[in-house]
């Protein structure tokens, strides 16, 4: 929807990973970027600093393949909290000075005008989507050209393999636009604005919107494939239905749909038995879709994330991410030790500028090594560790993980659980769960301090004998669980396992509850 772009970097930090992900989104865009170097006023940014980062910047936007026009940027030096912007490097300009005019004159200078046709038919290519109770489906986008106005027929086209394809034709009921932070309605807008438009049901975000006469879409934004999937499903433990309000699988579907109209960047398939596969692209996306839910009062069971392959060839391909990450120098060997077991590799590696004693790596990484590692890698850098992944490529399959979790402690009984039975059990592992809580068959209690599941009783009661009474359990003195969140629960889980997710509590369990049924399917899989 724009014509230009600035990139904001701290003076002080440098370019960060992020910055490198909106930077080479700009430039494929074919924009022009501004550099605004912020933070100037702080005592530790000298003149010298601010070329380093400029430098830092210019080799960036090198190496995200940046045209000679895109490199010949204009570099202007900022105070965001003092409000003032200035072409020159100083730490306190005049007073009359003291605005961001010296930025708004750079955008007029440097940001091209819209090439704009007002006669020629009305086009415009959806870019944002939103649901209003009161109006539908609201669509947003920049006027390509021509003129629409409120009570005028559109028509809604989608690209095809083939050609264009209609896909509805509508009134324009309402037109808005935005002045500031608020929206005014409009009765008519032209080529360049951005508006906001109602009336139409079935276009979504990368279709077009046209006057009747136009028979042909407008080119489609490219967006990222999504990499993982997770199956939603219904809560059927023995706890069901005990916290949430939303539990049948048509509520669970309906929510999913509606949640895939406005977020392009997840697909919603309806599976068997009201489940339902969820693809996006990666587990923290899922995941806030999950804790969502489980606010407004949805109980679910959701499985696993699975990456999506592909096949091209006759060779299995994977989603590789590029990861980078910022670390202190003692935490180097620990997290390229766990990196290497989930079978990333190493592309560069170096100090970190302006920084001593940290350090910089790039890796190459597949999607399901980096299930669940953000908890790990938070732990093992002490919560000082910096880490961004995005989306590359897809690479041929790198072979199976390396050892990343132990087995896991199952429940075989149903009924609260008891300092007595947890007494005994906490040499067999870490626990996961505190006495009180409900347990069922099948639901996972604890890590297990060996690679295989064990199963164990954690409701056994003291039993009352003629030497001592049944509740003297003040001498139980056990150590405090590991309490799951959503995001490390969802990179724990293993293929025969879910996650059991309600509005107060994220339980682990089994796929198949029966322990019985567990152990002749784990024997049939071994003949």
């Amino acid at each position: 929807m724009v014509e230009g772009a600035i990139l904001v970097v701290d003076a002080g930090e440098g370019p960060l990973a992020q910055t490198k992900f909106v930077l080479a989104k700009a430039l494929k865009y074919g924009l022009r970027p501004i550099l605004l170097l912020n933070k100037v006023d702080r005592p530790s940014v000298t003149e010298e600093r601010c070329d380093e980062v400029e430098s830092l910047v210019f080799d960036l936007f090198a190496n995200c393949g940046a045209t000679e026009e895109q490199l010949d940027f204009p570099v202007l030096y900022a105070s965001a909290k003092e409000g003032w912007a200035s072409s020159t490097y100083t730490k306190d300009p005049p007073v009359d000075a003291k605005n961001m005019a010296d930025l708004l004159d750079a955008v007029v200078r440097h940001v091209q005008p819209p090439k704009a046709n007002l006669d020629e038919p009305f086009l415009m290519l959806v870019s944002m989507m939103e649901k209003d109770f009161y109006l539908g489906r609201i669509l947003t986008g920049r006027v390509t050209s021509g003129v629409v106005r409120v009570g005028d027929r559109v028509n809604g086209l989608r690209k095809t393999d083939s050609g264009s394809e209609k896909i509805e034709e509508a009134k324009v009921v309402k037109l808005m636009k935005k002045k500031g932070t608020t929206i005014v309605s409009i009765d008519a807008a032209g080529a360049g604005d951005i508006i906001c438009m109602a009336g139409l049901t079935a276009p979504s975000i990368g279709h077009t919107v046209a006057s009747a006469e136009v028979t042909t879409a407008l080119p489609t934004v490219e967006l990222d494939p999504p990499t993982i999937s997770m199956t939603f499903g219904v809560n059927d433990s023995p706890l069901a239905g005990q916290d949430g309000t939303h539990l049948t699988g048509g509520r669970i579907g309906d929510r999913l749909m509606a949640e895939a109209e406005t977020n392009l960047a997840i697909n919603v398939i309806p599976g068997l038995s009201e489940s339902y596969e969820v693809q996006g692209r990666g587990e923290l996306q899922l995941g806030i879709l999950i804790e969502n839910m489980r606010r407004e009062g949805f109980e679910l069971s959701v499985s696993p994330p699975k990456v999506m392959y592909k096949t091209e060839k006759g060779q299995k391909l994977e989603p590789i991410e590029e990861v980078t990450i910022e670390i202190n120098d003692e935490h180097v060997g620990l997290v390229m030790e766990a990196l290497s077991h989930r079978r990333a590799e190493v592309i560069d590696m170096g100090p970190v500028p302006g920084n001593e004693g940290r350090t910089r790596l790039s890796l190459t990484c597949p999607s399901r090594g980096l299930v669940g590692y953000r908890c790990v890698f938070s732990s093992d850098t002490r919560g000082t560790g910096f880490m961004h992944r995005a989306f590359l490529t897809y690479e041929k399959y790198r072979g199976p993980l390396g050892n990343v979790r132990k087995g896991v402690l199952v429940s075989m009984a149903r009924g609260t659980i008891t300092a007595h039975s947890l007494m005994s059990l906490e040499a067999r592992g870490i626990l996961f769960v505190s006495p009180g809580l409900d347990s069922y068959d099948g639901m996972i209690i604890g890590e297990h301090s060996r690679e295989t599941d064990l199963d164990l009783n954690p409701v056994k009661a003291k039993e009352l004998t003629n030497i001592r009474s049944a509740g003297k359990d003040e001498n139980v003195k056990l150590s405090p669980p590991r309490l799951m969140t959503l995001e490390e629960a969802i990179g724990y889980v293993a293929s025969d396992e879910l996650i059991e997710v309600t509005p107060k509590t994220i339980r682990l369990r089994k796929r198949c509850l029966d322990v019985n049924k567990r152990k002749s399917q784990s024997k049939r899989a071994k003949d």
